[in-house]
């Protein structure tokens, strides 16, 4: 009879511990479908203007106001990895936020993004894209698979598009941050 009860006892114990490896194992099927990332789209700020010949400028002071701003601003975000053009006005727009994250800067070319490769290489992640005027919201619309946001007026410095990605839907929203940098002289 004793050993009767020892095999029930090793047979309910070993079947309490399937169950948890079973339940672990769909904990982790949930928690992979139930991830977010994070995406936070800005435009590089002011460039200087001074000379028209320039294709490539850096910023103004008031940009490199703007870029400290924006550093301030993402102070609280733990992002994961900073992305920008190949221009000095996006690199030094990331900067600042790059320097105090501790984190690399990575290029990348607007019109050859892989948007669903693109995805996959930051899932679960929160991520800093740096642009322009143009590449912004058309990088956003189609994170988000839908012509939401037009091109940016040459003005707007300080429009921040958040993307969250959850379970295959997309959400976004747009802010505009105001700064009080210093005006240019």
């Amino acid at each position: 009879m004793q050993r009767i009860k020892s095999l029930y006892i090793i047979l309910f114990v070993t079947l309490i511990l399937a169950s948890c490896k079973d339940g672990q194992k769909a904990d982790q099927d949930t928690n992979a479908k139930g991830v977010v990332s994070t995406f936070y789209f800005i435009r590089h700020a002011e460039k200087d203007r001074s000379d028209a010949e320039n294709t490539d400028p850096e910023l103004n002071q008031r940009g490199l106001g703007r870029a400290m701003h924006w550093a301030e601003i993402l102070k609280d975000v733990e992002l994961d990895v900073i992305y920008t053009t190949d221009y000095e006005r996006t690199s030094m727009t990331a900067a600042p936020t790059a320097v105090k994250k501790e984190l690399d800067v990575k290029y990348y070319e607007p019109q050859n993004v892989n948007i669903e490769q693109f995805k996959t290489d930051n899932l679960g992640k929160k991520v800093l894209v740096v642009g322009h005027s143009n590449t912004t919201p058309e990088f956003v619309n189609k994170m988000i698979g839908e012509d939401l946001y037009y091109e940016m007026d040459d003005s707007d410095n300080g429009s921040l598009f958040i993307v969250q990605l959850a379970n295959g839907q997309a959400t976004s929203q747009r802010i505009h941050i105001n700064c009080n940098c210093p005006k240019e002289r």
